[in-house]
C-alpha cells in the first residue's frame, strides 16, 4: 500500500484508522458479525512504515502489476 499522509495527520492514526474500518469489514463480510466486536482481532498489534523518495515511481508501477505478476508465477509453479 503507498499512501500519502499529510503531515497534520500522525502515522499511529492513519495506521490505526486503516487497520480498524478494514478489521470491522472482515467481520461483517466473512463472518457475518455486524455488532459487538469486542474480543476479536484480525490485524497484529504491529505495523511497519517507509519513506519514499527517489524509487516513488517505482514502486507505484510494482504495485499497479502486483497482482498480475503474481498470477503469472502462480501459473509457473503448476507447470
Amino acid at each position: 500500500m503507498l499512501i500519502r499522509i499529510p503531515p497534520k495527520y500522525s502515522l499511529s492514526q492513519v495506521v490505526g484508522y486503516i487497520k480498524g474500518k478494514s478489521a470491522i469489514r472482515m467481520a461483517r463480510d466473512f463472518m457475518g458479525r455486524y455488532q459487538s466486536f469486542k474480543g476479536y482481532h484480525f490485524w497484529a498489534r504491529g505495523y511497519f512504515v517507509s519513506t519514499v523518495g527517489i524509487d516513488e515511481a517505482t514502486i507505484r508501477e510494482y504495485i499497479r502489476h502486483q497482482e498480475e505478476n503474481d498470477q503469472k508465477s502462480d501459473q509457473n509453479r503448476l507447470f
